[in-house]
C-alpha cells in the first residue's frame, strides 16, 4: 500500500470514528470497527475512485454485523445499558453535541441495525437516499421506508434545551456538592419533579437495576447511598462534559464513575446518567474529545 492510500484513510479516519461510535455506542468497539475497515482497505488490492464512500460503506457494514452479533449480549446485560461515554473538558464542547447525547444514543438503541445505519447516514452524515441505498445494497424505496420508521423513534430524543457552558459548569458543581453533602433539600431543589436517573454498572459495580423516575425516587437512591457509606470513598470530583452535556468525572477508591446531567428549560436537572461499569471507563485518562 502506497503513501496516497494511507493518507486517504487517515483523512477519513475521524469521519469513520464518528460514524462507528454513533452506530455502536462504544468507543473501543468503534475503534475496532475502524481498524477492521483499515485492514480491508489495505487488502483491497483495487483502485478505488472514491475512498471516502468506500470506507464509509465498509465501516457501516462492519458495524451492522457487530450489532447483530452483539444482540444476545445486550439482551442479557445486567441492568440498564448506557453508551461508553465521551469525556472532554468544559472549555471544549463537542461539535454538534446533540448527535452524541446519551438520550440520542439511547433512542438509536431502539432501532434495528439497518434503521440505525440509514438514519445516521442520511440525517447525521447528510448522504442522499441514493448514496445510502448503495452503501447498504438496498433499493432506494426500501431505504426511504427504513428512514421513516427510524425518524418516528428518535424525533423526540434530541436534547430539548441548551444551557450556556457557564451554567452547565455551575449546575454540575452544585449537583456534586448537593449529592456529596448531607442536605437532601439542597439536592431536591436541583432536581426537576419528573427527573430520571439511569445507572449502568454492568453487573460489575453496584448500580440501580431499573430506571428511577421522579424526584422522590432519585432522592431515595442518594439517601440510601449515604446511609450505606457508598459516598465516603469518593476521592475527587471533576467537572467535565459527557457526550456534550454537563457532567462529573468522579474517582472512588474502587474506580472511576461518570455522571452526565441533562437540564430542563428551568435549568434544573432533568436526567442523570451514571456509568460505573469498568469495561466502559477503561479508556478514560484525562478529559479529551473521542468522537
Amino acid at each position: 500500500m502506497g503513501t496516497v492510500e494511507i493518507e486517504a484513510f487517515e483523512a477519513c479516519r475521524p469521519r469513520l470514528m464518528r460514524l462507528a461510535y454513533r452506530m455502536l455506542g462504544q468507543v473501543t468497539e468503534a475503534e475496532d470497527a475502524v481498524q477492521d475497515a483499515w485492514l480491508r482497505w489495505r487488502g483491497a488490492g483495487v483502485i478505488v475512485e472514491d475512498p471516502t464512500a468506500w470506507l464509509v460503506r465498509v465501516t457501516t457494514r462492519v458495524c451492522i454485523d457487530h450489532l447483530r452479533a452483539a444482540k444476545t449480549r445486550r439482551d442479557a446485560y445486567r441492568g440498564p445499558w448506557l453508551p461508553e461515554p465521551l469525556i472532554e473538558s468544559m472549555e471544549d464542547p463537542v461539535e454538534r453535541a446533540e448527535e452524541v447525547s446519551i438520550a440520542f444514543l439511547l433512542a438509536l438503541e431502539r432501532l434495528s441495525p439497518l434503521e440505525r445505519a440509514v438514519f445516521l447516514l442520511h440525517e447525521v452524515f447528510d448522504q442522499d437516499y441514493g448514496e445510502v441505498a448503495e452503501t447498504l445494497d438496498r433499493s432506494e424505496p426500501a431505504v426511504r421506508q427504513l428512514a421513516a420508521r427510524a425518524r418516528k423513534h428518535v424525533k423526540d430524543a434530541r436534547p430539548r434545551f441548551t444551557v450556556s457552558p457557564e451554567h452547565a459548569l455551575a449546575l454540575a458543581q452544585a449537583f456534586a456538592a448537593a449529592s456529596n453533602g448531607d442536605d437532601p433539600q439542597a439536592l431536591a431543589a436541583l432536581l426537576a419533579e419528573d427527573a430520571i436517573l439511569i445507572s449502568d454498572g454492568g453487573g460489575k459495580r453496584k448500580a440501580a437495576l431499573r430506571v428511577l423516575s421522579g424526584r422522590e425516587d432519585v432522592l431515595r437512591l442518594y439517601q440510601g447511598l449515604r446511609w450505606r457509606g457508598a459516598l465516603t470513598t469518593l476521592q475527587s470530583v471533576q467537572g467535565v462534559r459527557v457526550n456534550g452535556s454537563p457532567g462529573l468525572l468522579c474517582r472512588f477508591a474502587d474506580g472511576p464513575a461518570v455522571i452526565a446531567i441533562e437540564a430542563d428549560d428551568a435549568g434544573r436537572v432533568a436526567a442523570i446518567y451514571m456509568i460505573s461499569n469498568p469495561d466502559k471507563l477503561a479508556h478514560i485518562r484525562e478529559p479529551r474529545v473521542r468522537t
